[in-house]
């Protein structure tokens, strides 16, 4: 891993390059992305059909091939192992009780003119949530992106996944069961995105799409928002650590690990106070690396994209952490929900030494579909309000439009809008 140091002349632009990701945005990516996006939205089936033989190396004959329905995840249901079906259970309502409080409600009032002013609530009809498939198996993605859909009372959810060689995993079409998937079709990439965004003979348009992928996926996301509804453009995985020496190094290392071990190009940074500290998380990741399943993946991560940063104090770790606006933020410190309230930017933040980032990802109870790529700046976790949306309620009464008009009028002739004008003057009774 990198090695900065905030006192350094160059720290700035050394912390600049560390979080530069362009890979997402390369035109070729967006080239390729959309020209599949456009043949699927012109040859429908066909071209799905073709493009998941090509990319996942299936042989399917027709969409059948490709379907499953609420039986097919039942029969997986009950092929899992049983403390995996509780496993799933309970994180699922976990993430349901949490999402219920996120639930937005209609409401209005009148004012004193007698007009009522409002906000109706409705959920969304149809989603489609993305769930990644290819280097690892994503059933909590299942549980994060359909149960705040179903607190929202989307009345239909169509899932998409992956399955290489063909390939279906039993964890991740149990969750669907446990979800409340209404269908499912085992395409991905940006084919998968085409489909429920313009809608196939057999695949339903949706009205918003969800979940992270690779970056077709996102790329795909990008082309289709205005067609349909997207939750955000999901880069690679994050985790950034705040640490003042308290918690032992093993666990540091090890949190690091978990994000790390997504992707070779994930990013796992860890800020300290004390450069002896950073040395011994140093020498635990070499301990503990050896007996890692996906070595090589977390050596590519680390060496790529990671970093240790001495900084003087916490003031300035946070400052830090701000700037970079992480997905996770674990903060490892006494006293964490003081320094908590420091910290503007970051998809979520978890607070003293006993919380892991990976308990978030599964059952904590907060959704993990998070901002990446410094957007925690400027947006929120995916949640339940992300299904439901809003219309405005206004009904003028008799005395409010004598009141409301004339003021309507005078800005309508300012923007040499006759028509509105008169609209709110034919409304007046003098």
């Amino acid at each position: 891993m990198k090695f900065l140091n905030t006192r350094s002349d160059n720290f700035q632009s050394e912390l600049k390059a560390l979080l530069a990701f362009e890979t997402a945005q390369d035109p070729k990516i967006d080239q390729i992305a959309a020209d599949i996006c456009a043949d699927v939205q012109k040859r429908g089936d066909a071209a799905l059909i073709e493009y998941t033989n090509k990319f996942d190396g299936t042989s399917a004959q027709t969409i059948a091939d490709l379907t499953l329905t609420q039986d097919d995840l039942k029969t997986a249901f009950a092929r899992i192992p049983a403390e995996v079906r509780t496993a799933l259970q309970t994180a699922a309502k976990r993430v349901a009780s949490y999402h219920q409080h996120q639930k937005m409600e209609s409401w209005s009032y009148t004012d004193e003119d007698g007009t009522l002013l409002g906000q109706h609530i409705t959920p969304l009809d149809r989603v489609g949530i993305y769930v990644p498939g290819g280097k690892a198996a994503y059933p909590s993605s299942v549980i994060m992106n359909a149960m705040p859909a179903h607190v929202a009372g989307v009345k239909e959810i169509i899932m998409v996944v992956p399955t290489p060689k063909g390939e279906r995993n039993d964890i991740v079409l149990a969750a669907a069961y446990v979800a409340g998937v209404t269908k499912v079709f085992t395409v991905g990439g940006a084919q998968a995105v085409a489909a429920l965004a313009y809608g196939t003979e057999s695949v339903p348009q949706v009205d918003k799409i969800t979940g992270p992928g690779n970056a077709f996926v996102a790329a795909a996301k990008r082309r289709v928002f205005g067609v349909v509804g997207i939750d955000m453009v999901a880069g690679p995985s994050e985790i950034l650590v705040i640490a003042d020496g308290g918690t032992p190094a093993e666990w540091v290392a090890m949190d690091l690990f978990s994000q790390a071990e997504h992707d070779e190009i994930a990013q796992a940074i860890l800020i300290g106070t004390s450069q002896d500290y950073l040395d011994e998380v140093n020498t635990a990741i070499d301990k503990l690396m050896a007996d890692m399943p996906r070595r090589a993946i977390i050596e590519a991560s680390l060496s790529n994209r990671g970093a240790m940063i001495l900084a003087k104090d916490l003031d300035e770790a946070c400052d830090i952490a701000n700037y970079i606006a992480p997905e996770h933020l674990e903060l490892s410190v006494e006293n964490a929900e003081t320094w908590a309230k420091k910290i503007r930017h970051a998809g979520a933040v978890f607070m003293g030494k006993y919380t892991s980032e990976s308990l978030g990802d599964y059952c904590a109870g907060p959704n993990h579909v998070l901002p990446t790529s410094r957007t925690a700046r400027f947006s929120s976790p995916l949640g339940t309000y992300d299904f439901q949306k809003r219309s405005s309620l206004i009904q003028v009464s008799e005395a409010g439009a004598q009141k409301l008009g004339k003021i309507a009028s005078v800005l309508a002739h300012g923007e040499s809008l006759t028509a509105h004008a008169r609209a709110a003057e034919f409304r007046l009774k003098d």
